[in-house]
């Protein structure tokens, strides 16, 4: 419809919103957009009520706007929740980009990369829900990310590691983090260290949680008791702060089941400028067999995940779904296994 003003010019009236579907139809804007994107997990009566509403009201979702004949944007998008300068400077999300891009060379779809150093709220959001990309892959999320429920249901969702999120719908891609920290801490128990400390992650993400916990069951077994969890951010700079404080407050440390390489690379030359040596003195077992392990002094032994390969199946994962596959496993766990160098 249009109205006409004194200058005759012609202004076209406002276009009906999800928020005006959902309030005609009498159901949350959750429930709409689900029903605008195909999802069959709604009632059908509810369905019917959407229906509708769109018919009276000449609703048009954005993505079939742009393309009627597919209603598909032939895009996903990696969301990063995290600060800009920790996703430039960490291996791990290269790797993870990698294998997402060399599966996505193999179909129609591109990659939109978004990076957020708070939750995904408002302009993020709404592109997504706009219909810009099909589908989304989510990694290193934290549980203030709260924002990512909604994004669960808007579209479909593969995490890269478990949602920290509770009732989050969305397929998940990770490793058994308990058992590779239990193989890192093993390794520094079968080299004799009794006195063995952990420089974790963030403890708002479940890979961190998951890393100490198997820190913790393998001293436990082993009749040990656990030093000092100090939390190194998964950054190098990070890595270096936690050393220092390790050092300060355990200097009888003998062992440290460092949760990343990319912090280790920080802690190890705190530990050599103080005169330690590795692993003499104090042993070191990293995680990930990243190419951070390069920018150690002394070779790492570490844990491998295989960062790539999540990657890629992530996006497969991704793509099935968006092609209609309904047999997919919620949940994939991938190996981890122990690289054994000079640290440890």
């Amino acid at each position: 419809m249009y109205s006409t003003g004194k200058d005759r010019a012609y202004v076209r009236a406002a276009a009906p919103t999800l928020e005006a579907v959902a309030a005609r139809a009498g159901v949350s804007r959750a429930t709409v957009s689900r029903v605008v994107n195909g999802s069959p997990k709604v009632h059908p009566d509810s369905a019917a009520a959407v229906e509708q509403a769109i018919a009276e009201l000449g609703y048009v979702p954005n993505r079939a706007a742009r393309s009627l004949a597919s209603q598909q944007s032939h895009a996903i998008a990696l969301v990063v929740p995290e600060d800009i300068t920790r996703f430039l400077g960490d291996v791990y999300f290269a790797s993870i980009v990698a294998g997402i891009t060399s599966r996505l060379e193999q179909s129609d779809y591109v990659l939109s990369l978004m990076v957020a150093s708070q939750a995904p709220e408002g302009k993020m959001l709404r592109y997504l829900a706009g219909g810009a990309v099909d589908g989304v892959v989510v990694v290193s999320h934290h549980t203030s990310d709260h924002s990512l429920r909604q994004i669960g249901e808007l579209m479909p969702v593969v995490f890269g590691g478990r949602s920290a999120i509770p009732g989050v719908d969305a397929y998940v891609v990770d490793v058994n983090n308990v058992d590779g920290a239990v193989k890192a801490t093993q390794r520094l128990i079968d080299r004799g260290c009794t006195r063995i400390a952990t420089i974790s992650g963030p403890l708002s993400m479940h890979s961190s949680l998951d890393r100490v916990e198997g820190w913790r069951r393998a001293l436990h077994d082993a009749g040990l008791q656990p030093g000092p969890v100090v939390d190194g951010d998964y950054t190098m700079l990070g890595g270096a702060r936690a050393m220092r404080e390790v050092l300060a407050t355990y200097p009888e440390v003998d062992g440290i089941f460092v949760a990343s390489d990319l912090m280790t690379s920080g802690a190890m030359p705190v530990a050599l400028d103080r005169g330690l040596r590795i692993p003499d003195d104090v042993a070191l077992v990293g995680y990930d067999d990243s190419p951070a392990v390069e920018a150690c002094e002394i070779p790492l032994t570490t844990v491998r995940q295989p960062s790539e390969e999540m990657g890629r199946e992530m996006a497969d994962i991704l793509l099935g779904v968006l092609a209609g596959q309904t047999d997919r496993p919620r949940t994939t766990i991938m190996p981890t296994t122990l690289v054994v160098r000079e640290s440890a």
